[in-house]
């Protein structure tokens, strides 16, 4: 598929601008010439993935919540509404915020995209899969989610999230896009934030055990951040509407996912074992399929190199034991 390459005086708006994933995209955006207007209220991101940003002429950022109106001067081509919290703790801390990000959020950037003629695209995840019946997820699987337990107020948001954004596309001709955002990791994560890079980062700096939920065997496949918003990105320049899984299909267990981090840090494996979350996926793995065909989409960043570049990061947020 042949994606949109004239970019020169294009303009982004991207919604929790200032998260994780949604700085490394607006990076992304300006380095290939665009313009960038981020909107966040910082109860999730933080104004430090962005400072570096600060005397850059075509940059722009609005503290707003999205769950409120608003609105953008001047033409929008692309509008990427990645707003979200993302992680197990903020689901219970936060849930109604969550909530929200999925639903009035939503509609907000939509209304947004419709009024200014721009490409939509939402930032959906693996979670709409639910504990998953089938293995590897392909976009096709309609999921199984428990839509009342703890979890339910990131999964029906999201999908929630997707059928707004279906409803557009079909209602108003709206050019949108939906990416399926699986495990991503790398600098700018939260080291708080309850998901198991930074929790086992964390812990191995400090010299404690590392925390694992169950016996260890349920699966996750970690994708970094590069990679990630470089399929993101694709999507956006593609003329494909239905969803695209983006993620890693290198698959490991907790267990050998925190063998890995004890063996960069020389030092011997040691467990604190939790039971198991309520409604926590027993498996995680993408097919890519979808992505390698229409975007001429893959991972390239290895395992190792992108464990070594986020662990580095995390050095100046934790005391080295």
């Amino acid at each position: 598929m042949k994606l949109i390459q004239d970019l020169k005086g294009k303009t982004a708006v991207v919604t929790g601008g200032a998260g994780f994933v949604p700085s490394h995209l607006v990076d992304r955006l300006l380095a290939d010439g665009l313009r960038v207007v981020a909107l966040d209220n910082f109860v999730t991101g933080h104004a430090r993935n962005i400072e570096h940003l600060g005397d850059n002429p075509a940059f722009d950022f609005i503290e707003h919540d999205v769950s409120e109106p608003f609105d953008v001067k001047g033409p929008v081509d692309f509008v990427f509404h990645m707003a979200s919290p993302a992680s197990p703790i903020d689901y219970v801390q936060i849930p109604v915020e969550t909530l929200k990000a999925g639903s009035y959020a939503s509609h907000n950037a939509l209304d947004l995209a419709l009024k200014k003629k721009a490409t939509y695209l939402v930032a959906s995840t693996s979670e709409v899969y639910g504990d998953p019946e089938i293995h590897p997820q392909r976009e096709e699987y309609w999921g199984n989610v428990n839509s009342i337990g703890v979890r339910s107020c990131y999964d029906e948001a999201k999908r929630y999230a997707e059928a707004a954004t279906m409803a557009y596309h079909r209602a108003h001709g709206l050019d949108t896009k939906i990416v399926r955002i699986f495990n991503t990791y790398g600098p700018r994560m939260r080291l708080d934030d309850g998901r198991v890079v930074p929790a086992f980062i964390g812990q191995a700096l400090r010299g404690e055990p590392m925390t694992i939920f169950g016996d260890g065997s349920q699966t996750r496949s970690f994708c970094y951040v590069s990679d990630l918003v470089d399929g993101i990105w694709r999507l956006a320049r593609s003329n494909y509407n239905l969803p695209v899984n983006c993620g890693n299909p290198n698959e490991m267990s907790m267990r050998q996912f925190a063998e890995a981090i004890a063996k960069f840090f020389g030092t011997e494996l040691r467990i604190d074992p939790k039971p198991l979350p309520p409604d926590d996926p027993k498996v995680r793995k993408p097919d890519i399929s979808r992505a390698k065909e229409i975007l001429g989409w893959e991972p390239v960043v290895s395992f190792d190199t992108g464990i070594r570049e986020t662990i580095e990061y995390f050095r100046d947020f934790v005391p080295v034991a």
